[in-house]
């Protein structure tokens, strides 16, 4: 995306970037049930380890660290490559640096930080676009990119 085409682009609206997320929830619930699996059956399978009759599976801190790094994975991995997750796609959203390039593996990872902070103070990262003059979310500014809506047809 060039500088020319970023200025007739506008900024994603929240009810655009909130719909993109449960989208994107959907895949990230069959993405955590296929690490679950696979981790759990490393656990029992590579580890030795049993589960009681009755015993919930838990994968445990280490099992738990994987799993972000899964989630943070396929967010970096979709920005960096395409700019888009698939539903940011279906939405036709895009996130950018500020002057309309992939992101950077570290401004990924900025960026699923401070948006995971945002959704943990109850939304209120979000929520700042609703005052930002420039329509940005607090982790758009922490982690210096930008979420555009593009027009239909791209």
């Amino acid at each position: 995306m060039s500088d020319t085409t970023i200025t007739t682009l506008s900024s994603a609206k929240i009810s655009k970037r909130l719909a993109a997320m449960l989208y994107d929830s959907l895949l990230l619930m069959a993405v955590s049930i296929g690490y679950g699996a696979v981790a759990l059956a490393i656990k029992v399978n590579v580890f030795g380890e049993t589960l009681l009759e009755g015993e919930k599976a838990s994968l445990g801190p280490i099992g738990f660290i994987g799993w972000v790094i899964v989630l943070v994975a396929f967010y970096c991995v979709f920005w960096k490559k395409f700019g888009q997750t698939l539903g940011m796609k279906a939405w036709r959203l895009k996130v950018t640096d500020i002057h309309g390039k992939h992101l950077s593996v570290s401004q990924g990872l900025r960026r699923c930080a401070w948006a995971s902070l945002s959704i943990a103070t109850l939304g209120l990262g979000y929520l700042w676009l609703l005052v930002d003059r420039e329509q940005l979310t607090l982790h758009d500014r922490l982690s210096a990119t930008r979420v555009w809506q593009l027009p239909k047809g791209r």
